[in-house]
């Protein structure tokens, strides 16, 4: 079955340009010019993966993206695409949830590699059937859960994998791109500081179960997971 991509801008050109290269790649492809339409349609459609504009009229991409990842939904993977390109945006846009960030002006090629890798990815995962569990953490890759403290905590899927990733390796510690391989894939064009914002988001969802200083950071190479000693 063909990946469903539904891309999300307010400009019918760009729209019309992404349609066209990912219909030549097989993709099954819905549009909408706003959040508002983009939302109708994710309750009738299994979309796998949404292509967000950060600005558009009305409700935002960055908070449109914000608001699924809120109300549970992991599964879809989100590719912000924007001319922002500060750090704090890049920063505030994987904060939010989302997988991957697109700068434009971009070419069509690069944007379809980019939604193969995160689709590859969420298959990978999906396609994962341990469950694991260190101190309070227990990650089902079967249901795509992680339970903290007997509770359902949600994370992105990116900050899923990257949090299987590292518990399934306890003790080790993996350099910036050690981590873009293993958890990105090595044909991802992602930047190393990417890995700080995700662990950073990290953190910020276990403190409140006493649970990020199961993250260290060791300084000038890079992060660990590490149950605390007795």
């Amino acid at each position: 079955m063909n990946s469903h991509i539904l891309i999300v801008d307010d400009e019918a050109a760009i729209r019309d340009m992404v349609r066209m290269a990912l219909e030549m790649e097989g993709f099954t492809v819905s549009d909408a010019s706003n959040a508002h339409q983009a939302a109708k349609l994710l309750e009738t459609e299994d979309v796998d993966l949404i292509l967000l504009d950060w600005m558009m009229p009305g409700v935002s991409g960055v908070d449109f993206a914000g608001k699924i990842r809120r109300e549970g939904n992991t599964s879809v993977g989100i590719i912000m695409v924007t001319a922002k390109d500060e750090e704090d945006d890049m920063i505030r846009g994987l904060d939010v949830g989302a997988d991957d960030y697109v700068k434009k002006p971009f070419s069509t090629k690069e944007l379809v590699s980019r939604i193969k890798a995160v689709l590859r990815r969420l298959a990978e995962s999906t396609n994962s059937q341990d469950v694991v569990s260190a101190g309070k953490i227990t990650i089902d890759s079967d249901q795509h859960r992680i339970h903290i403290d007997n509770k359902i905590v949600d994370f992105s899927p990116t900050e899923f994998r990257l949090l299987h990733f590292l518990l399934t390796h306890p003790d080790r510690v993996f350099a910036r791109d050690q981590l873009l391989d293993n958890v990105w894939g090595n044909q991802v064009y992602v930047e190393d500081r990417t890995v700080d914002v995700h662990i950073r988001r990290l953190r910020k969802v276990l403190e409140p179960f006493d649970c990020d200083s199961y993250i260290n950071t060791v300084r000038g190479v890079g992060y660990r997971f590490s149950l605390p000693q007795a």
